[in-house]
C-alpha cells in the first residue's frame, strides 16, 4: 500500500475513533495530515470512500493480529486467546463511531461486521477441527453450526441492549459463555485439562 495512503488511513482511523465519523470533515483530516484537500482527494473519491477504506484497513490489521496468536497452543488455550482478543476489540470500540457508522453508513457498517464475523467464524471452525485432531474435543460435534452460534454470542455479548438487560459485567458473561462452550464440545480429556486450567490459572 502507498505510504501516503497508509498515513491517511491511520490518521483518519484515529480521528474517527476519538470523535466519531460525522463530526470529522475532510478539511479537518487534510489539515491534520498537513496536506491540501486536493491532495487528499487524489487518494480517496469522497468521505464515503474514505470510510470504506478505513474500515477495510482496520479489518485487515485486526485480522492480522488475530492470525498471529500463537498456533502452538492447544485448541482450548488458543480459543481462549482468540475469544479474548475479539472481546477486547469490541469493548474498545467507540460507541459514537459505531452509532455514526450504523446511522450514516449502514451498508458499509453491515459489510464490515459481516466480514469480521466471517473471519472469526473461520478461526472458531479451525479451532474445533484442531481440538478434534488433538483428541480434546468430541469428534461428533456439528462444527459449522456450533461455530456460527459461538460467533453470534460473542458479538451479542457487547450489544448495549443486551448488557442493559443483564445485571452482570461483560467480563462475567464472557467467562460463563466461554466455559459453557468448552464444556459443550470437549471430551473427558479436554474437560480434565480445562478443569486444571480453571484451578491453576497461572500454571
Amino acid at each position: 500500500m502507498d505510504s501516503k495512503l497508509t498515513s491517511i488511513l491511520q490518521t483518519s482511523t484515529l480521528l474517527f475513533r476519538k470523535f466519531g465519523v460525522r463530526s470529522i470533515s475532510m478539511d479537518e483530516i487534510a489539515s491534520q495530515l498537513g496536506m491540501s484537500k486536493k491532495t487528499l482527494y487524489q487518494y480517496v473519491e469522497n468521505k464515503s470512500d474514505l470510510v470504506a477504506k478505513v474500515l477495510d484497513f482496520y479489518l485487515e490489521g485486526s485480522n492480522a493480529c488475530m492470525d498471529e496468536i500463537n498456533g502452538n497452543l492447544n485448541a482450548i488455550d488458543l480459543l481462549m486467546q482468540v475469544s479474548r482478543s475479539v472481546s477486547r476489540e469490541i469493548s474498545a470500540s467507540n460507541p459514537v463511531m459505531l452509532f455514526d457508522l450504523q446511522k450514516y453508513y449502514p451498508a458499509l457498517h453491515h459489510n464490515f461486521v459481516q466480514k469480521k464475523k466471517e473471519h472469526v467464524y473461520m478461526k472458531i471452525l479451525d479451532n474445533m477441527l484442531k481440538g478434534i485432531s488433538e483428541g480434546i474435543y468430541r469428534p461428533e460435534i456439528d462444527t459449522e453450526l456450533i461455530a456460527k452460534l459461538y460467533v453470534e454470542k460473542l458479538f451479542a455479548l457487547h450489544d448495549p441492549e443486551f448488557l442493559e438487560a443483564m445485571d452482570f459485567t461483560s467480563e462475567k458473561i464472557f467467562k460463563v459463555m466461554f466455559e459453557n462452550h468448552i464444556r459443550g464440545i470437549a471430551n473427558a480429556r479436554g474437560l480434565a485439562y480445562f478443569e486444571n486450567m480453571l484451578n491453576h490459572p497461572t500454571s
